[in-house]
């Protein structure tokens, strides 16, 4: 039998002072395994960023006028890698490759104070935020390994392996080349040429003539320029234009 005298019932006080403490670690509880999940997948999406931007696609941020105006100066694109890998540019495609030696000057790096420039840098390193700067270059490729380049015809028109490329990529007023060469791009290379003719510091400028030092190696290649993602009034896909669908092969000329 129970006995009366133990049958106790708590003050309200008192039980809503147990109710209010256990509340108070489920919250204390349910706010820590938020915090735990939101930093899991923050680290998961920083990881999958990473892997992305290595192997896959990078953003790069556009530092000058040599592809105008198919790309502006502050433009934002995707870079396809797969195309310095398992694929390769080719003849039309807008490629971005590492400095092969001189081509680029000293650049002043913008200095946004000690924390943000930290925080870029990681951004930019695992891929969330767009290359801004370094020693990456983004031209047209006019002619792969084997090739005969020249410029210019009796119309003034860049030839390939013979073929005459009709150019409307071109800058506005911009003459195909103002130089004239006449070169074999060597074996696992690429010639390249900015956009805007005028304006660009490509291979024609580090040539000795015979094709070997304009050329870029393909193993500095990065990847292809696939789709202008910023701004986004002016979002482009990128693809070959057709001149160069009539280039014959390389060893034709």
């Amino acid at each position: 039998m129970s006995d009366p005298s133990r049958d106790e019932v708590l003050p309200e006080e008192q039980d809503g002072q147990h109710h209010r403490h256990g509340g108070e670690r489920r919250r204390r509880g349910g706010l820590w395994s938020a915090v735990r999940e939101i930093a899991m997948i923050t680290v998961t999406a920083l990881v999958i960023s990473f892997v992305i931007k290595s192997f896959i696609a990078q953003a790069f941020w556009i530092p000058s006028g040599s592809m105008e105006d198919t790309l502006v100066y502050g433009d934002r694109v995707m870079v396809s890698k797969i195309q310095a890998g398992p694929m390769k540019v080719e003849r039309g495609d807008i490629a971005v490759f590492e400095d092969p030696g001189g081509w680029l000057g000293p650049m002043p790096q913008p200095d946004r104070g000690p924390v943000m420039n930290v925080v870029l840098d990681v951004l930019e390193f695992v891929g969330v935020a767009p290359v801004a700067h370094g020693n990456h270059l983004i031209k047209r490729v006019i002619g792969t390994g084997g090739d005969h380049v020249a410029c210019c015809d009796e119309e003034g028109r860049l030839t390939v392996n013979g073929e005459p490329l009709d150019e409307p990529y071109l800058y506005p007023g911009d003459d195909p080349s103002d130089i004239e060469f006449d070169v074999t791009v060597p074996d696992d290379s690429i010639w390249v040429m900015g956009d805007h003719r005028s304006n660009s510091s490509d291979s024609r400028m580090h040539d000795d003539g015979t094709g070997a030092t304009g050329s870029v190696p393909r193993a500095n290649v990065v990847g292809q320029a696939f789709v202008l993602l910023f701004p986004l009034d002016r979002i482009t896909w990128f693809s070959v234009p057709e001149t160069f669908e009539d280039v014959p092969a390389a060893g034709s000329s």
